[in-house]
């Protein structure tokens, strides 16, 4: 029976690129559907006391990613949102392009879709759908955490955060354990520090 999987994101962030190129090896080896949703980082640490290099990155680059996304999400549906995050992703994460409207017009146009989003990306167009889809990810884990988040079986955690995102059958069992340790409802973290960046291969 497949196990359906529902992923949040934001397009901005490199571990939650990570977890979903874990998500799309896990489905090449295990009977698993993953249906990827938006939610903002920018959203998250809205009103937050940061330090001002984050702020700065959070409006400067925070917005257009997310709302493009919802905006694909909005008018064309789920699997569109899948190839666009790809295309998206693969250039902000590998090609370690710009995270401006040019970049998101060519990777909207990569995909068959409508490179105007990429203009309402810059307003306020989606922003109750992006908050609507962000607050269904985000509140059964708490705003103490980030992205990503999984809901597996009516039960959301964040992560895992992991780097490199393993392949084949090692996806596969990695996936299986974190769907043992979030089906236990006083299961709430397990961590450890970080000793590597995001590694894309």
């Amino acid at each position: 029976m497949t196990t359906h999987v529902d992923f949040w994101f934001d397009p901005l962030c490199p571990w939650a690129w990570m977890t979903s190129r874990w998500m799309l090896e896990v489905e090449k080896v295990r009977d698993v559907q993953t249906t990827f949703h938006v939610m903002s980082l920018a959203v998250l640490n809205s009103g937050r006391d940061l330090s001002s290099e984050y702020r700065e990155m959070m409006d400067k680059e925070g917005w257009i990613g997310v709302r493009a996304c919802i905006a694909v999400e909005q008018r064309y549906g789920p699997e569109a949102l899948r190839s666009f995050y790809t295309a998206l992703g693969t250039r902000f994460h590998l090609g370690k392009q710009p995270k401006t409207p040019e970049t998101v017009a060519a990777a909207l146009a990569e995909v068959g879709l409508d490179p105007s989003i990429a203009d309402e990306a810059q307003t306020d167009t989606y922003d109750e759908a992006l908050h609507a889809s962000h607050h269904e990810g985000m509140d059964p884990v708490g705003m103490d955490v980030g992205t990503p988040v999984i809901r597996v079986n009516g039960m959301s955690m964040f992560g895992p955060v992991i780097s490199p995102a393993p392949k084949g059958e090692a996806a596969g069992d990695l996936f299986d354990g974190f769907v043992k340790v979030t089906a236990y409802p006083g299961f709430f973290e397990l961590k450890r520090t970080r000793t590597v960046e995001p590694i894309f291969d």
